[in-house]
């Protein structure tokens, strides 16, 4: 089964790691890396073991804590283990994974990737590094659409270089503020000074760009009677001009992750990407450790 990645294979590879005691210290190499270095290392890793999946490489895994890793994918077990028995579930030769966007912010790696993975899938991915090993993991997946959002564009097109790294922090305090006071507390009238009208690229399914296009699903919406409702702000991450807020909430009444993707210019936010997922029951859940 070349095209996959068994679940003893994971087993195999985490006891040759646990085992694994010749050689420098991979912990010391890291310490001794640039930050620059760590993050790069970090984001190529992080590709890598993504496209794992299709590819059936072991070698990613030993990118991977065999000892702590923690799953907040509820539909997967935790540790290797779980990983390695969604993955023996694959049919043969069906996953695809191609990563779009990766970026970096300290001990973080969020990437955002086209897949097959038991059907299409758009898919934000966030792996913590400790150590220089991998040692969780969040992602939101949502339905790949059948069609381009109604200003033509699609849910992964547009820019995938981030610049102004000097800005990093700026641009992750005007988005955080942008979440809290648009999404979660609906002050709509600071809406222009966050976004300059139709100057903003929109890639969700169902919005089209601008404001105007914003203000027409926002109707639409409401004539079939959906909510959408922002509740709380997990995280926020970045790399220079490009942000992504994890946030809790609810859409259509049913307890939801809202994984968000912002692009920043001129300190105005010109440009979107998102995955809404809803959460499980508590009762279906295959970990314990939250999806957040």
């Amino acid at each position: 089964m070349s095209q996959l990645i068994s679940i003893a294979s994971f087993a195999a590879a985490a006891a040759g790691l646990a085992a694994c005691s010749s050689g420098s210290d991979p912990s010391e190499q890291h310490a001794a890396m640039t930050s620059e270095q760590k993050s790069a290392m970090q984001k190529q890793q992080v590709v890598e073991l993504l496209k794992s999946i299709e590819t059936g490489d072991t070698k990613p895994v030993s990118y991977i804590n065999p000892n702590k890793y923690i799953q907040h994918n509820l539909a997967v077990g935790d540790g290797l283990a779980g990983f390695g028995e969604v993955l023996k579930q694959l049919p043969k030769g069906s996953a695809k994974v191609n990563t779009v966007r990766v970026f970096g912010d300290g001990d973080y790696v969020f990437a955002h990737t086209d897949y097959n993975f038991f059907g299409p899938k758009i898919g934000f991915d966030i792996f913590r590094f400790e150590d220089g090993k991998i040692v969780e993991h969040w992602d939101n997946l949502q339905e790949t659409p059948t069609a381009p959002n109604p200003s033509g564009n699609t849910m992964l097109n547009g820019p995938t270089a981030s610049k102004d790294l000097e800005k990093t922090q700026k641009n992750k305090d005007l988005v955080r503020q942008f979440v809290d006071d648009i999404l979660v507390h609906g002050r709509m009238e600071k809406l222009t000074s966050y976004i300059e009208g139709d100057n903003y690229i929109q890639h969700n399914p169902q919005i089209g760009n601008g404001l105007s296009g914003l203000s027409i699903a926002l109707q639409a919406m409401a004539q079939q009677g959906i909510t959408m409702k922002y509740d709380r702000i997990h995280k926020v991450l970045g790399e220079g001009n490009f942000v992504l807020t994890v946030s809790e909430g609810s859409f259509a009444g049913k307890w939801t992750s809202y994984y968000d993707l912002f692009r920043v210019e001129n300190d105005k936010i010109v440009e979107h990407w998102d995955t809404i997922e809803a959460i499980p029951p508590m009762s279906d859940w295959k970990n314990r450790n939250g999806k957040f």
